[in-house]
């Protein structure tokens, strides 16, 4: 007679669903109210499960961390390049980088700004954050050869463009952008940056 394996009870589904609890705990108390039995009683689930698939409470913080840029990396995946290498670059940031940080605000804070009290990043954390960040050098270094940013290195491009991006996203949520212009100043500050790094000298090092 054969045997049936027993079903696993922490599955993919319970992972995800502590993240998704880990996340709205953050949004709503802050980082300090995470913890591994406040994740699993938000979740519906044990304790238990939180130490199976994460090992700790910083285990938990880390696989968020990791979630938060394949987010951003899906984000960014779900627009399709074109022949047009200036307008992929400037749909990355505002189809890509702002819709991510619309849609996880507090991921967004906690992983992108200074002034949120930020983890350190364990090895797999960190190698989804550079994965994402691989997604805009991608898009910058297609600009590049396409002649859009003049004598700029794709390190400096790459740097300003993200100071923007993140600069962008931080004064929307502090409503110094309005929430029905959101798109168009995003569009605009970006083409502008684009077209001004076209025309001047890089700053030298």
């Amino acid at each position: 007679m054969s045997s049936v394996g027993r079903p696993r009870i922490h599955d993919e589904q319970t992972r995800v669903e502590l993240l998704a609890a880990a996340e709205r705990l953050i949004a709503e108390h802050g980082l300090d109210a995470l913890s591994v039995r406040a994740a699993a009683e938000a979740a519906g689930t044990s304790t238990r499960a939180v130490y199976a698939l994460f090992a700790s409470k910083e285990g938990l913080v880390q696989a968020l961390a990791q979630r938060t840029y394949e987010l951003l990396m899906e984000a960014l995946a779900a627009l399709p390049l074109t022949d047009d290498a200036g307008e992929d670059l400037i749909a990355g940031s505002v189809y890509g980088f702002r819709r991510f940080a619309l849609d996880h605000p507090e991921l967004f804070h906690l992983f992108f700004t200074v002034q949120a009290r930020r983890p350190r990043l364990g090895e797999e954390a960190n190698a989804a954050r550079m994965q994402a960040f691989d997604k805009l050098v991608e898009r910058v270094e297609r600009a590049k050869a396409a002649g859009l940013v003049g004598e700029h290195s794709v390190q400096q491009v790459v740097m300003l463009w993200d100071v923007m991006c993140v600069g962008l996203a931080a004064r929307e949520f502090c409503w110094m952008i309005p929430s029905d212009r959101g798109e168009q100043v995003w569009t605009d500050a970006m083409r502008s940056l684009l077209a001004g790094l076209a025309t001047t000298q890089p700053v030298a090092s």
